[in-house]
């Protein structure tokens, strides 16, 4: 059973654990394959900043930076690193319209059950301008449930493709797809579905 109180438990419980292991994992090829989408100036809104790690670098390449996360002590943790303040929220809370030229979504809305899923793109969609894109990733698999203290969602290309089809209202379609190793040491075994989306 789904239960988002217990995810944002296990980060705000391991808030530094977490920021240690990822903040500074070199993950350059995803970002710039993000950035090089994006026109000069965009508007990002990092949706599941973690510690912070890309939204200090996508302000060092000159982009307009809003970000979020579920966890408390993480928000703390990443407007520290950052310098800008971290808004905790929900993702299923996203109100926005027409804001955003970019929703960077790196293995965080893989935490959302599929019943709430096809709403929360649905929402990032809605934020986001004409022509607009969205970057996320998903471990590559089938499972839904409860693994190491947090829900995840796996998704494989067709199981990823049947959910856009539920969503409804929107015009946006998977400009790429591709399937890359865990950049964390001792985890290359694992595998990520990675997904560019773009609103039309």
């Amino acid at each position: 059973m789904f239960d988002s109180n217990k995810t944002i438990e296990y980060y705000n419980t391991n808030a530094k654990i977490f920021s240690e292991s990822t903040v500074s994992v070199d993950f350059e090829g995803m970002q710039n394959r993000f950035m090089d989408k994006l026109p000069t100036g965009a508007s990002i809104l990092d949706f599941g900043c973690g510690a912070g790690r890309d939204i200090r670098v996508f302000i060092d390449h000159g982009y307009e930076v809003e970000a979020i996360d579920g966890s408390e002590k993480l928000c703390k943790l990443a407007s520290e690193y950052t310098g800008i303040q971290v808004k905790q929220m929900l993702f299923q809370d996203l109100k926005e319209v027409e804001r955003y030229d970019g929703i960077w979504a790196c293995s965080s809305i893989l935490h959302v059950p599929s019943k709430e899923l096809t709403d929360v793109i649905r929402k990032m969609s809605a934020a986001l301008k004409h022509n607009g894109i969205i970057y996320t990733s998903f471990k590559y698999g089938t499972y839904e449930g409860m693994r190491n203290g947090r829900f995840f969602i796996d998704m494989t290309e067709d199981r990823f493709a049947d959910l856009l089809k539920r969503v409804e209202d929107v015009n946006i379609e998977i400009e790429e797809q591709w399937i890359t190793a865990d950049v964390r040491p001792g985890r290359e075994e694992e595998r990520w579905l990675n997904l560019i989306l773009r609103k039309s």
